[in-house]
């Protein structure tokens, strides 16, 4: 049986509550214990980070292929002398490497938090804050992240999400 203001435990005959001192009038009647905020959230959370990691995985694919192919071969098909291909090159190579590295990361964190893996909140979160800079779709997933995991009754909800997974 239930406090019908905050939800603690009360006992049959019990006057008051005894976490939010609220008056127990008529029956104490039993009331079902409502699942938090992140509970309901972190399945989808893991799914959309999959997703956008998916997305992620085609555009440092395409960038990849495109400075071995393209900039590779740019002074054959008739640029100029003077046009930095190589620079080109290994700027492109670079922001598709590193935008792989970041579809790992959101493959490994969408993993852990469907899994409910202890670890994955912190790296969800670290992902999350480099992902407002990835309009549309990145600031999307990270305001929502931001959203379920940040604040700190989050933090206690997932460790208990994680603790009733391992039990």
């Amino acid at each position: 049986m239930f406090c019908d203001g905050c939800g603690a435990a009360v006992q049959p005959g019990q006057g008051f509550c005894s976490r939010c001192g609220k008056q127990v009038v008529g029956p104490v009647t039993a009331m079902q214990l409502r699942t938090g905020r992140v509970h309901g959230h972190v399945h989808l959370l893991g799914i959309f980070w999959l997703a956008l990691s998916a997305f992620n995985t085609i555009g440092g694919v395409i960038l990849l292929v495109l400075a071995n192919t393209l900039f590779a071969h740019l002074h054959e098909m008739g640029a100029p002398p003077e046009t930095p291909t190589e620079f080109l090159r290994t700027l492109v190579s670079v922001i598709g490497l590193l935008i792989l590295a970041k579809a790992a990361c959101g493959f490994i964190a969408g993993w852990g938090l469907l899994q409910r893996e202890p670890w994955a909140r912190v790296v969800a979160l670290v992902l999350g804050f480099i992902s407002l800079f990835n309009i549309p779709f990145g600031t999307a997933v990270g305001v929502y992240t931001l959203w379920v995991l940040l604040p700190a009754q989050s933090q206690q909800e997932y460790e208990a999400h994680v603790a009733s997974r391992a039990a």
